[in-house]
């Protein structure tokens, strides 16, 4: 059985979505042989914007000086498989389909049938390949949350780090930012550094008394380490070092704050790194699916040849305004054609209200990926009261149709795929161009 297939399996048997627990993991993981205390050192990410990319940044970077890298993202864009990457000698690889299955399935055959979810399972099969695979790092996200997530059996990380928090999940999270910092900053260890980025001051408190309880060393965003875009491109520097490095490969200037990120938490991992890899991981960074410029495919096709095609994932009210002002900064008359698709754990009115300092018109589709998307007469709607002209769509396809018109008629129009990863892998699919 392919791995999607046992997947698909697993997820008519198993429910859905998280129970935030680690009893279940760490009785799981103790079948398996503890697999989780045989991988390589750990970098642990939690947050709620900006985590994949950080991650993103910390392999390349790592990469670049020539070290085999484990990386654990999710959610995945296209393939599962996408979520474990094995470290290798010239650059990770993502799982085989056969080494995928195989894991999966002693993660299964160990688990008896007792009552677990699917992102347990695969957490499980995660610690699993990367027991039985070497490398010389591990860089580990958390799913949701932290305090519970079933990636937190992690004890002692080289160091964690926690990317801006925002308003998101919150039905598992807490409705304030106070609670949800409470939970991202579960992952904090005892005696272990924890590099902190950019916050809220509400999410600040609540993580620097985290890390005081628990005898963490603390490194703060623009307290210990700073950044800023120069003539000579983007200067990093801390208390004990200043990197004058290629403006980052990934686009937008909120990149930037990621990339500084990501820096810190290896100054601090690994702080004999050089220089010159810091500026390699700059130019080699690569992250599909935030703030990604389509140049090619079969969607530019459809749009004949439209020169202005983005994609991004983000989808909480923080990462509205985020990609929002990125939108403004690359050109404030430039309409923009935002096609839209959600799921019901979001705040669509949030995410939607930022653009209305933009000329933006939204093209709401479902999301087939899913079965927990916003039907798109109700995300529609969703737009029209937050400011915005929206019209809703049955199918991609047919807001494709409608969009390679408008292009037509208005070659300036930006097009804008949003609102959901689901709806960015459902995009990719299409496009011919899933992440490899």
């Amino acid at each position: 059985m392919r791995a999607d297939e046992l997947i698909d399996r697993l997820s008519a048997v198993h429910p859905k979505g998280f129970d935030l627990s680690l009893d279940r993991i760490h009785l799981l993981l103790d079948r398996l042989g503890n697999p989780h205390h045989n991988i390589p050192p750990v970098i642990h990410v939690a947050g709620t914007n900006g985590k994949g990319s950080t991650i993103a940044f910390c392999r390349a970077i790592l990469e670049a000086a020539g070290k085999r890298v484990h990386v654990h993202t999710s959610p995945h864009l296209v393939n599962w498989y996408e979520r474990f990457r094995l470290g290798a000698d010239k650059g990770g690889v993502l799982v085989s389909d056969h080494v995928l299955a195989s894991a999966l399935q002693r993660v299964v055959d160990a688990n008896s049938g007792d009552p677990i979810t699917v992102f347990e399972l695969l957490s499980a099969t995660m610690f699993l390949l990367f027991s039985e695979h070497e490398a010389d790092f591990t860089l580990l996200e958390v799913g949701l949350g932290g305090r519970f997530d079933a990636t937190n059996v992690i004890e002692n990380p080289l160091v964690s780090v926690i990317s801006p928090i925002g308003l998101d999940h919150q039905a598992y999270l807490g409705d304030t930012l106070s609670e949800i910092a409470e939970e991202k900053g579960g992952i904090i260890k005892q005696n272990r550094p924890v590099v902190i980025g950019s916050q809220e001051e509400e999410a600040q408190a609540v993580l620097e008394k985290i890390a005081e309880s628990r005898h963490a060393s603390t490194i703060i965003a623009k307290q210990d380490f700073d950044w800023y875009l120069a003539e000579t491109g983007f200067v990093y520097q801390d208390e004990n070092r200043l990197l004058d490095l290629p403006v980052p490969r990934l686009f937008g200037e909120y990149q930037l704050d990621n990339a500084a990120l990501a820096i810190a938490a290896l100054r601090t991992a690994v702080p004999d790194l050089e220089e010159s890899v810091f500026s390699d991981g700059m130019k080699n960074v690569v992250w599909p699916g935030r703030f990604q410029r389509l140049e090619k495919g079969k969607i530019a096709k459809i749009l004949g040849d439209h020169p202005d095609i983005w994609i991004d994932g983000g989808h909480n009210p923080s990462a509205g305004e985020t990609i929002a002002a990125e939108l403004y900064r690359m050109g404030c008359d430039v309409p923009n054609l935002l096609v839209c698709g959600m799921i019901n754990t979001k705040d669509p009115h949030g995410y939607f209200k930022p653009y209305t300092s933009l000329k933006s018109t939204v093209f709401t589709v479902p999301v087939s990926m899913s079965d927990a998307g916003i039907p798109p007469e109700a995300l529609a709607t969703a737009a029209a009261t937050a400011g915005l002209e929206a019209r809703s769509f049955a199918s991609i396809e047919d807001a494709l149709k409608t969009a390679g018109s408008q292009c037509e008629k208005n070659p300036e129009t930006r097009v804008f795929f949003c609102g959901s990863l689901y709806l960015v892998g459902e995009i990719l699919a299409l496009n011919g161009t899933p992440p490899t």
